[in-house]
């Protein structure tokens, strides 16, 4: 198992992101409160990891903070619920307002993230009610960073915001509505999941 990484932060084209350790380039998904915390590329990067195996495919996932890697694997024990559909919840909300919703049982807030039905919601509340106590942590501010992908900010934010699940037309409304100049993609895509979510 890969439980942590350190190296040097090669690229990040959200959700991915590639690290150079010991002259290996190790590619992760990661969520965008992930995303949000890393240091500019060409600097070193800590990342605690959770790697999973399936029949077809091996991935290695990346985070900042213990809670976001918590929470994901604790995602990923309730009946319908992926990888993608957890990198989705971690990028929607923080562990602190997931844990919050949780408790509270508000479903019809869960199901504003791409991916939560209403059964969905449901079950997360009742299996993850117990579990999220401990990961209502303070997680530390977060950087806005330039990613140096090939599209304009816009094209990255649309591009990263589809594969967390949105619908392409919905994706062009939420970016259109938010983007200003001069933002960089993490900062249109952050606004944007704040539109989503009626923040």
């Amino acid at each position: 198992m890969i439980g942590r990484l350190r190296g040097t932060l090669i690229s990040k084209q959200p959700p991915w992101l590639m690290v150079e350790v010991g002259g290996v380039g190790y590619e992760l998904e990661a969520p965008m409160s992930t995303i949000y915390d890393l240091p500019p590329t060409g600097k070193e990067v800590v990342l605690l990891t959770h790697y999973a195996v399936k029949e077809d495919s091996v991935a290695l996932y990346g985070f900042m903070h213990e809670a976001e890697r918590a929470l994901f694997r604790n995602l990923q024990k309730v009946s319908g619920i992926g990888a993608k559909i957890a990198l989705a919840v971690l990028s929607g909300v923080s562990t602190n307002d997931f844990a919050r919703l949780v408790q509270a049982g508000d479903v019809v807030a869960l199901t504003k993230i791409p991916g939560i039905g209403k059964k969905t919601a449901e079950r997360m509340v009742v299996e993850l009610r117990d579990r999220v106590d401990g990961l209502a942590t303070t997680l530390p501010g977060t950087h806005t960073v330039t990613s140096g992908a090939p599209l304009d900010p816009a094209g990255e934010a649309t591009v990263a915001l589809q594969q967390l699940g949105y619908k392409p037309a919905e994706v062009t409304r939420l970016v259109q509505k938010v983007a200003a100049d001069g933002d960089t993609a993490e900062a249109i895509i952050r606004k944007a999941l704040r539109a989503a979510l009626g923040n």
